[in-house]
């Protein structure tokens, strides 16, 4: 109950901590479960509840289903293809499938096999209660005049197409049928039904093409028979007219003209090779002497010899000059030979260069001949050009028409074999049978998804009471929010008769009988009670509070009023004069003396006029004569205009410091701080403030917004007092703040809650 210093780490608004790590964003979640527990179970409980009216009341539905398949490897008479062009039966051909079966032709179908347009369930508005209001309000604004077939037909193929089912079972070859119905006999019958018509209309589809497709092909076949005949002679006639000789597939201009584009070609390539080399020859007559790879290239035994000469005269040479000097006679005739090797290599490399340019001048010449005579060729191919374009049409009119006439000769063989006997690639491989068991609603679905949406509806709504509740519930969020302690959490007492405080001086005795009658006594005649052990807590701040600086002058005050400051100044009065202190209880509002109204209401003097020098002190003070506690009333303030006035005045700092000398403690009951200013002009002869907050009512930002408007009150605060605390609401935001961790303890020593 006590919570000082405790940790500003502990922040009430978990959900606002979302940006943090996992473990904390999942301990948020679970605390706001666990403040909204209730309004969550409520929300839950009110959706399975609805759930199970709705299981209840909702006629029972059957569905039944076939199963059909498109077999891939169906039996062909005599192995050969449909006059039609069968195609492969891929993915697209089984949803083509889907789609016919959905179709109205199939439905219609149906419809007029089994009569449905003459059964109730097709022809009426709607099962149920809603179905009854339908169809009542409808015949009111009908005519009178009885629906024509064709209005009943339409209305039955709506309900038909409701409540049929067609689907492809994953990438398999087989389809669906499901019917849903009220009568688990009439949805199996109408889901074979379903399935029969299918092949039946496939059947007669066939047949009739295939029919039209046998009378179109006997005419198309004379006319091709025909066009063939003609357009092979054609072909022969042009032939002959212009002297044309096929060889191989190829008239001989063309395979001349072929033959020499080759030898032209090669010989370009020749050409090329041949210039490469003698320029490659001429780049190394450059060098005084090629090197070993240059030698090596050439292939030429007589020039790598002579360079391996050159190379070791060339290292003598450079031996015997450092060694004598270059003038030296052996060095001299060293490189008389070295020069004549050299002239050698480069007479080797000129006779290269020759062969090399004549064989270039070889394949140039070699070229050219060959140009000329492709001019030649191609000259005369072009005059043979024309004949050849019209020949080639010629030819491809007479295959064209060939081909087209076997083609459709073979075609019309099978569609007389296939006329007297269609096939279809569908077939049932499972008959639709009664249902033992309803389909709709699904028990277990209806309510799983009634608990499911309870749950998301329950955390939304628990969410947005957390975004709503701008309210003071824990003293982590009174630490966060106003950055001070919260000295004590204050549980809520009912709403008691409170006898006066008067009468009890004067002799009248308490009720023995309700422990809880004087509200403003509760401390003594409760001192084992919760509320009692709260009030200590704060007793115990303020002597704490006393090491660090003198707190001997107690001011309480709230930011509204009824938050309960007047209960807290009373009891915390009443319980430290009963531990033995010296306490004067002082109401200080004088805009509003309710403490004096409600312990001494007969008092005609007061603060008031002991401020003003009217009467002593002594002759004002009341003192009960129990716990010696001394009260000062505030007096008669009914035509006081000014009363912040009064509390800064001189006679009022003295007045205190009176007070301060002669008793232990000093509590102010002050007024609250939203309504007046009465309280800021206190902060020059009050030692700390206590502050009281309503739990679960006053604004946080009201508290805020008047606290930080008064810094002089904030750096006195010796802490806040939620007051007026459900004790059971409290745990889910507080764990250890709920009965679990005082119960037992109560339950031993006879403490009450």
């Amino acid at each position: 109950m006590l919570q000082v210093n405790k940790p500003t780490s502990e922040i009430n608004r978990d959900f606002a901590e979302a940006d943090g790590s996992p473990s904390q964003t999942l301990t948020s979640y679970i605390d706001i479960i666990r403040r909204q527990f209730p309004t969550m179970v409520a929300i839950v409980s009110a959706c399975v509840i609805l759930a199970l009216l709705y299981l209840f009341t909702a006629a029972p539905q059957f569905t039944s289903t076939a199963s059909m398949v498109i077999d891939t490897r169906k039996v062909q008479l005599f192995q050969q293809q449909s006059v039609l062009g069968d195609i492969a039966v891929d993915s697209a051909t089984v949803e083509t499938q889907v789609e016919i079966l959905k179709s109205e032709n199939i439905s219609l179908a149906v419809i007029r096999d089994l009569h449905l347009t003459e059964d109730p369930e097709f022809t009426s508005v709607g099962g149920g209660l809603l179905g009854a209001v339908v169809e009542f309000f409808g015949s009111l604004f009908s005519d009178g005049q009885a629906a024509s077939e064709f209005e009943q037909t339409r209305k039955a193929l709506e309900r038909f197409e409701k409540n049929r089912t067609i689907k492809r079972l994953g990438l398999t070859y087989v389809m669906e049928i499901g019917y849903t119905s009220k009568d688990p006999a009439k949805a199996a019958k109408i889901a074979n039904a379903i399935a029969d018509a299918y092949i039946v209309d496939s059947l007669e589809a066939k047949y009739q093409a295939t029919r039209r497709a046998s009378v179109w092909l006997q005419d198309r076949i004379k006319e091709l028979r025909t066009q063939a005949s003609a357009a092979q002679k054609a072909v022969v006639d042009f032939k002959t007219a212009n002297n044309i000789v096929d060889t191989g597939g190829r008239l001989m201009n063309e395979q001349q003209l072929a033959e020499v584009n080759s030898q032209l070609v090669m010989a370009h390539a020749s050409t090329a090779e041949a210039k490469a080399r003698m320029d490659r020859i001429n780049d190394i007559l450059k060098q005084e002497i090629p090197d070993a790879s240059v030698a090596d290239a050439l292939k030429n035994d007589t020039i790598v010899k002579l360079r391996g000469q050159y190379v070791d005269m060339a290292s003598k040479e450079s031996i015997w000059a450092m060694k004598y000097g270059s003038d030296h006679l052996a060095a001299v005739n060293l490189r008389r030979q070295m020069a004549e090797i050299k002239k050698n290599i480069i007479d080797e490399l000129k006779r290269i260069q020759e062969s090399y340019k004549s064989d270039y001048d070889i394949a140039q010449t070699r070229e050219e001949a060959i140009k000329s005579s492709l001019a030649n060729v191609v000259s005369e191919s072009q005059l043979t050009n024309q004949a050849q374009v019209q020949l080639r049409e010629l030819e491809s009119n007479a295959q064209s028409y060939q081909a087209m006439y076997d083609n459709f000769l073979q075609r019309y063989m099978e569609s007389v074999q296939q006329q007297s006997f269609p096939i279809t690639e569908a077939r049932v491989i499972s008959a639709a049978t009664m249902p033992l068991k309803k389909s709709y609603p699904k028990t277990l679905l209806v309510l799983a998804g009634a608990l499911f949406g309870g749950l998301m509806l329950s955390f939304g709504a628990a969410m947005a009471r957390e975004l709503t509740d701008k309210v003071f519930r824990t003293t982590s969020q009174v630490e966060e929010v106003l950055g001070a302690n919260c000295i004590a959490i204050l549980p809520a007492l009912g709403l008691v008769d409170v006898p006066r405080f008067g009468d009890k001086m004067l002799g009248g005795k308490r009720n023995a009988n309700n422990p809880q009658a004087d509200l403003l006594r509760y401390v003594v005649d409760n001192p084992l009670s919760r509320f009692s052990e709260a009030v200590r807590s704060v007793k115990v701040a303020i002597d704490l509070n006393a090491i660090v600086r003198e707190n001997r002058v107690l001011a309480t005050t709230s930011t509204l009023p009824n938050e309960g400051k007047s209960t807290l100044s009373t009891n915390l009065a009443q319980l430290m004069a009963h531990g033995g202190a010296r306490v004067i209880l002082v109401d200080a509002d004088l805009r509003n003396p309710s403490l004096s109204r409600a312990l001494v209401p007969d008092a005609q003097i007061g603060l008031v006029d002991v401020v003003a020098q009217k009467v002593q002190l002594h002759e004002a003070l009341v003192v009960d004569s129990e716990t010696k506690l001394s009260i000062l009333p505030a007096g008669i303030t009914s035509k006081l205009l000014h009363t912040n006035e009064i509390l800064a005045s001189k006679a009022m700092h003295a007045l205190v410091t009176q007070l301060r000398a002669k008793f232990d403690y000093v509590i102010l009951d002050m007024p609250p701080m939203a309504p007046v200013v009465d309280v800021r002009v206190t902060s020059s002869f009050v030692d700390s403030y206590v502050f009281v907050v309503e739990w679960g009512k006053t604004k946080t930002d009201v508290v805020k917004h008047n606290l930080r408007g008064s810094p002089e009150i904030q750096d006195k605060l010796l802490g806040v007092v939620l007051n007026k605390a459900d004790t059971k609401a409290l745990a889910r935001y507080e764990s250890y703040h709920g009965r679990y961790y005082y119960q037992k303890y109560y339950a031993r020593y006879g403490y009450v809650e």
